[in-house]
């Protein structure tokens, strides 16, 4: 309730802010497919905020973002202001104090503007909540607040060149000396490389396998710190992504998250929440491009007669739309899930992230099928929406794993 109070502050500052249309002038969405239901007033209120704030702030630039590769730090900074750079983080550093649910609902409404910079908010999001929950009290207080401002940035340092989905093989190592640990290796794919300030890294300061790994936090501008170029990827292009790189690189034992060999835990931990997140940035692209497709047949003409006026087409939107509200609904139950942290919630956000990243993927590459030769083209949004959402079918654990820790789960009853 308390997060609910602090949040509702920060909107009506934001309704305070804002110039011309209502705020619910985004959402001119069928009932059918309304991401409001089932939703209590409060959740109602913050997620038509969001839904404002994607459609203001986020999707007249996000085009420019992708093709010019823009890290858009401004935007991310105004959305802070509303509580969104530490969702599910306590109040008494800074951040909202929402639950796992409320966090899908914004990042859901979000990622309808910009699926790619919503996933970097929500690794961000991540990254600001591992910290809040598994450090101590002067952790906490010195690196969360300027998080939840995004004044400073956060990207998660996990994969490896040589350990993607094999994470407890990993290689960088932290060796003790003093009161320091002097790392080596280095870290892959990470968003937010370079342009973070706070890298939180799994490193290995005991021996082989998960219970060897601890994890520190590493600032930029540290000696020894490094990044590769960044990468040229098929969609995310909003945030970059570069190699994190240890070259004897000397951290405080006093930026340790948790204990010795804790590390590989807080990872999996933080993970949890992160294919909550992710499946509902996929679920996001999957609204926008219903939405685009069924604008587009209303307006497409071809044999003489609008395209919404075939059967086909309208049986095809029929199953996207049903899929649509059938995915949102296996996110929530997850969400809730692992907020009361049931034993089943390690497998039900792992079928979430499965499914709903599988299935919005399906989605939005379907809408851009019904746009036809438009749908290729980038000044069409659906392209992107597909281009965007393509790698949650990877990351966060890449979809074979999640069909392991499913296959385990059943295994073990």
């Amino acid at each position: 309730a308390s997060g609910c109070l602090h949040l509702r502050a920060r909107l009506g500052h934001l309704r305070r802010g804002l110039r011309g249309p209502a705020l619910t002038g985004r959402r001119s969405v069928t009932s059918c497919i309304d991401p409001s239901m089932g939703l209590n007033e409060e959740q109602k209120e913050f997620q038509k905020v969001a839904f404002d704030f994607a459609a203001r702030e986020m999707a007249p630039n996000m085009a420019e973002w992708d093709q010019k590769e823009l890290f858009p730090v401004d935007m991310m900074r105004k959305a802070a202001l509303l509580g969104f750079g530490g969702i599910y983080v306590r109040t008494d550093v800074g951040g909202s104090g929402l639950s796992l649910l409320d966090t899908s609902v914004i990042f859901e409404a979000l990622a309808t503007g910009c699926t790619s910079t919503t996933a970097y908010i929500s690794i961000h999001n991540m990254c600001v909540w591992m910290i809040d929950s598994f450090g101590n009290e002067e952790q906490r207080h010195t690196f969360c607040p300027p998080l939840c401002t995004m004044e400073k940035f956060a990207s998660y340092c996990l994969t490896e060149p040589g350990s993607g989905s094999d994470a407890a093989s990993l290689l960088t190592s932290a060796k003790r000396q003093g009161d320091h640990y002097i790392l080596n290796g280095s870290k892959a794919f990470i968003s937010g490389g370079g342009e973070s300030d706070i890298y939180v890294v799994m490193c290995r300061t005991g021996g082989p396998g998960p219970k060897g790994i601890s994890c520190v936090v590493v600032e930029k501008g540290t000696p020894g710190l490094s990044f590769g170029k960044k990468v040229k990827k098929v969609g995310w292009n909003s945030q970059p992504t570069r190699a994190v790189i240890f070259e004897d690189c000397a951290v405080p034992v006093a930026n340790r998250i948790g204990n010795e060999g804790q590390g590989f835990l807080i990872a999996m931990k933080g993970l949890n929440g992160g294919r909550i997140n992710i499946a509902s940035c996929s679920l996001g692209a999957a609204h926008a491009s219903v939405i685009l497709t069924r604008d587009h047949l209303n307006v497409r003409k071809q044999f003489g007669e609008p395209l919404a006026s075939n059967q086909y087409l309208h049986f095809k939107l029929a199953d996207m739309a049903t899929r649509l509200v059938a995915l949102r609904l296996m996110i929530r139950n997850a969400a809730v899930a692992l907020q009361e942290e049931r034993e089943d919630a390690v497998a039900l956000c792992s079928m979430a992230k499965l499914f709903t990243t599988d299935e919005c993927f399906a989605i939005c590459n379907q809408a851009l099928q019904m746009h036809g030769g438009y749908g290729y083209l980038k000044d069409y949004a659906v392209q992107q929406y597909v281009r965007d959402s393509r790698v949650h079918q990877i990351l966060e654990g890449s979809n074979e794993v999640m069909r392991m820790l499913i296959s385990r789960s059943l295994m073990q009853e």
